[in-house]
């Protein structure tokens, strides 16, 4: 069977949550749930270094303009990660070459990552914080829920995270031009206060 779908799948999940991938993909490794998972993502001390950089992940991900400031410096480290994954699933079926794999992982990982920073940016405009902590629970358990599917039905899990990726970039595109027009109207009222204090 062909490491492609999975490739995909862990490309998308690796966009969000970079760590909860390595972590989860390394544990279903160790724990013998699945034997498609590459040793290297198994040793302890990658599975140690993951679950550090998954709480921080955790903790940063849900407080406001923190969660854009990580994902700044994550835009990367995740399609790096997207990358090495691919290709590390790759290597250990041989059915699809490491640089294909690493470049489909990358890319996935990229766009997905895209979607993530350009959400947080629009979810930041709101003045609550508590939309960022729904988001960021959201993001963990889909990325759980996904990467965990995708170990028993790979080709499926692949058609629910193209399925997501694609609703992400539509979301996205509405996103983009709400926070445009936001920005206008505020730089107008801010230009129209400051003639009205300037008025005789």
């Amino acid at each position: 069977m062909s490491v492609l779908p999975l490739v995909f799948t862990s490309g998308w999940a690796n966009g969000i949550n970079a760590y909860a991938v390595v972590l989860l993909l390394g544990l279903f490794g160790a724990t013998g749930v699945s034997d498609d998972v590459p040793q290297t993502l198994q040793r302890p001390e990658v599975l140690i270094a993951a679950a550090a950089l998954f709480l921080c992940e955790a903790v940063a991900d849900k407080i406001p303009y923190v969660d854009s400031l990580w994902d700044s410096v994550h835009t990367v480290v995740r399609p790096l990660a997207g990358a090495w994954v691919g290709a590390l699933l790759a290597g250990q079926s041989g059915s699809l070459s490491d640089v294909a794999a690493g470049l489909i992982g990358g890319s996935t990982a990229l766009a997905s990552h895209t979607v993530k920073a350009g959400t947080r940016m629009a979810v930041n405009t709101s003045p609550e914080p508590f939309s960022n902590v729904v988001l960021s629970l959201a993001e963990d358990l889909g990325v759980g829920g996904v990467v965990a599917f995708a170990m028993f039905h790979p080709e499926a899990a692949a058609i629910v995270a193209a399925v997501l990726l694609a609703a992400g970039l539509l979301t996205l595109l509405f996103l983009v031009s709400r926070i445009r027009r936001f920005l206008r109207r505020r730089a107008q009222r801010r230009e129209e206060r400051r003639l009205a204090s300037r008025a005789p």
